[in-house]
């Protein structure tokens, strides 16, 4: 059972999402930049920034990034944090909390990419410019064992498809990676688009095939680089993937995790009962978004840590 905080702030969650969900089924006239405006204001009130981190915008390559760094200095490691929102109606503005708290936890930066969405820019662009934003870390010359991926809904699925892209391309792979509540298959095959349909109060299977439908211009939803759950994943670093048991994409979290498995990629799944789709923002009112984010920062300590330590 929710306390009555945490009840209030998904209440919210939902009043600040119905602007995406008008647009989404076509009852709004409102253009795709006021309806993200108006949603990520909601969600910043909501979730705001964490105390004793500072917000600046840099540029990651040709990608405008949110750059969370503590304000008493950071140390070596680096996030790269990619937001949800079905590529389409996401924003950096609403991760100011999580992404501080990250920063405070690991001492380091954190930066988010503010990549392109569809209607406008549809697949591949948003997976392209995020992409575009790990290579520009690495080319300014972090170090990968310093470098780890975070990301949450269709950016839980963009941190596999980072690594593939990073070994298909050649460059080195991140020190590990931390998928929260992926969306890792479009098709929405999986027996949970059926049982968790209507349990799930975010995320209904008939408003993430729209999504899908609006990101995807008409590619098909089981491409990789859209649903990692049917991709190469061979050679890929270390992830954690955490799924609430009361979401639609449980199945597809599930599945990827034995992909991910079955490619000997070392795997930990973590499946939350009771938890809704990205719980994690609740973090600091919900003990459950709490103990989950503790478990992540652990997974990201121990790969860097390891990365770090000396051949014997």
């Amino acid at each position: 059972m929710l306390s009555n905080n945490a009840q209030a702030l998904l209440k919210g969650w939902i009043a600040a999402a119905s602007p995406v969900v008008e647009k989404v089924y076509g009852t709004s006239e409102a253009s795709w930049p006021e309806v993200r405006a108006r949603y990520m204001q909601g969600l910043e009130n909501l979730f705001p920034a964490f105390e004793g981190v500072s917000y600046q915008t840099v540029m990651s390559g040709n990608t405008p990034a949110m750059l969370s760094e503590p304000d008493a200095g950071a140390g070596d490691a680096v996030v790269l944090y990619l937001h949800g929102g079905g590529y389409v109606h996401g924003g950096v503005e609403a991760y100011r909390g999580l992404t501080g708290r990250l920063a405070t936890a690991l001492n380091a930066r954190v930066y988010t990419p503010d990549y392109r969405q569809a209607p406008e820019y549809p697949f591949p662009t948003p997976v392209d410019d995020a992409f575009s934003a790990y290579r520009a870390l690495l080319e300014s010359g972090i170090r990968p064992e310093n470098l780890v991926l975070v990301g949450d809904s269709a950016g839980g699925a963009m941190v596999v498809t980072m690594m593939r892209k990073a070994r298909d391309a050649g460059i080195p792979l991140p020190a590990a990676g931390v998928s929260l509540s992926p969306w890792a298959d479009l098709t929405h095959s999986g027996s949970s688009a059926t049982t968790r349909d209507g349990i799930d109060p975010l995320c209904s299977v008939a408003f993430l095939t729209r999504l899908a439908r609006c990101f995807l211009a008409g590619e098909r939803p089981g491409h990789p680089d859209a649903s990692p759950v049917y991709a190469n994943v061979e050679g890929l670093a270390p992830i954690l993937i955490q799924i609430g048991e009361n979401e639609v994409m449980l199945s597809g979290a599930t599945r990827l995790a034995a992909n991910l498995g079955e490619a000997r990629v070392r795997t930990t799944l973590e499946v939350w009962p009771g938890m809704f789709h990205v719980w994690h923002l609740l973090a600091g009112v919900l003990p459950e978004a709490d103990q989950a984010l503790h478990n992540a920062i652990r997974f990201l300590e121990s790969a860097l840590a390891n990365e770090k330590a000396p051949a014997r």
